[in-house]
């Protein structure tokens, strides 16, 4: 069945749940699914990274509903996608049709992420939400929970995770043949020349016309509308985004972090060009302090963004990338340039180990295959996903502290000795926003 409804249609329906999301109130309706059945697919969020994803999900099934605080981006969305219903709100698209569609896609910025796919895991649906996860640790606890308690599929998009050179990387690690790690060091060239991070707040504007402000704040704190918000450049605003380490730290990260399992950091600490509380800083050195695991000795882990790099010592006659990674073990030291984990070197040469290894039907095929009743995703929120933004995000209160050390009880979500950073752990929603 096809829909087509304006803003006013939509603000008449379900008047219950319209004020608020009414979460626990709403009814599941997922269907069991067999492997070639056609899937149908709710975007949320079109532009962008949205509209790739909202491509991508075109090739495995049916658009249904699309979703975009922006009505000429949304626009063009319906020109691609002429039978799908139109919302500027997420919470109307699933007062009016939840029954409608099997799988969410959920592409907007950060800060509207847990509440967008809480909803959907809740109605039964199966997701793919873009990195990161969440804007915060305690959302992406919160997902993972959701996602094991009402048996949905779910994917993080982070294209590398099913990259054949990272999944063989992986391996030749786990192997040992290489010998136990020591020591990783994990960088990006953003924020620079990407989002302005290190800046105040923007004088205020008007809104345009075609954008619907007060859904695109969503949970996050009341504001003026400005100029540097949306589409793009709120990554850097503590309020709406996870900075640096949230736009890159899942791709540079998810090579060792799959392959060392670097769950749980006991502690972070920065340096940083300073914190005024409103934007990231422009540059950050951040070190995680993990303890042993399994037969992992204990490791620190570098994260370096701003333009800010490793040690060159560290790897001789390597010229580091924008972005990049690198693992010192003891008989090698490995580099992968770019953010994806491929293109392996071996630091003073030789040929990555060959291993079997696990290879991927693609990214986005993963989840399809497993809300078709297949296998869960290598990136399913409750194994893998999930914990990786625990992890990534973790080093976002060492950039807060800016110098301080944080110690991190990861069993409750607590920093030790202190309550300061509970607004950035637990945020507190605006009303009718709430997760």
């Amino acid at each position: 069945m096809a829909y087509d409804f304006s803003r006013r249609d939509v603000l008449k329906v379900s008047g219950a749940t319209a004020l608020g999301l009414a979460l626990g109130a709403r009814s599941k309706a997922q269907a069991t699914k067999k492997p070639g059945d056609r899937l149908r697919f709710a975007i949320v969020g079109v532009g962008g990274k949205g509209w790739s994803n909202m491509e991508e999900a075109a090739r495995h099934g049916d658009i249904v509903a699309l979703c975009d605080v922006d009505a000429e981006t949304r626009s063009k969305g319906m020109l691609a996608h002429p039978r799908a219903a139109t919302f500027s709100d997420y919470r109307r698209m699933f007062d009016a049709m939840h029954k409608e569609f099997d799988v969410v896609v959920v592409s907007t910025p950060d800060h509207n992420h847990a509440p967008a796919a809480a909803l959907a895991m809740r109605a039964g649906k199966h997701v793919y939400c873009e990195k990161p996860l969440t804007r915060t640790i305690f959302e992406a606890r919160r997902l993972a929970q959701l996602a094991r308690d009402h048996k949905v599929m779910t994917q993080m998009g982070n294209q590398g995770t099913a990259n054949d050179n990272l999944r063989r990387a992986v391996a030749a690690i786990r192997s040992g043949v290489y010998g136990k790690a020591k020591d990783v060091h994990c960088w990006t060239d953003r924020a620079a020349g990407w989002w302005p991070q290190g800046v105040g707040r923007p004088e205020p504007k008007p809104v345009p016309p075609h954008v619907d402000w007060d859904v695109w704040l969503g949970p996050a704190p009341e504001r003026p509308y400005a100029e540097g918000y949306h589409p793009f450049a709120w990554r850097g605003r503590w309020d709406f985004g996870s900075g640096s380490l949230g736009d890159i730290g899942c791709h540079c990260m998810n090579l060792p972090f799959m392959a060392l399992d670097l769950r749980d950091p006991l502690a972070v600490q920065a340096k940083t060009s300073g914190n005024n509380k409103e934007t990231f800083p422009v540059w950050s050195v951040v070190t995680y302090e993990f303890g042993p695991r399994g037969d992992r000795p204990a490791l620190n882990l570098t994260w370096y963004d701003g333009g800010q790099k490793p040690p060159p010592d560290l790897a001789p006659g390597i010229a580091y990338d924008g972005n990049g990674c690198l693992i010192v073990l003891e008989k090698a030291t490995l580099y992968f340039p770019g953010e994806y984990g491929g293109g392996t070197k071996i630091v003073g040469g030789g040929e990555l180990a060959d291993v079997p290894y696990d290879r991927s039907p693609g990214h986005f095929t993963e989840l399809v295959l497993a809300a078709q009743g297949g296998k869960a995703p290598r990136g399913h929120v409750p194994d893998y996903s999930g914990p990786l933004t625990e992890t990534v995000l973790l080093g976002n209160l060492a950039v807060w502290a800016d110098g301080r050390r944080v110690e991190w009880d990861a069993r409750r979500l607590k920093t030790k000795g202190t309550d300061e950073f509970e607004p950035l752990i637990r945020p507190v929603y605006r009303k009718g926003w709430e997760l």
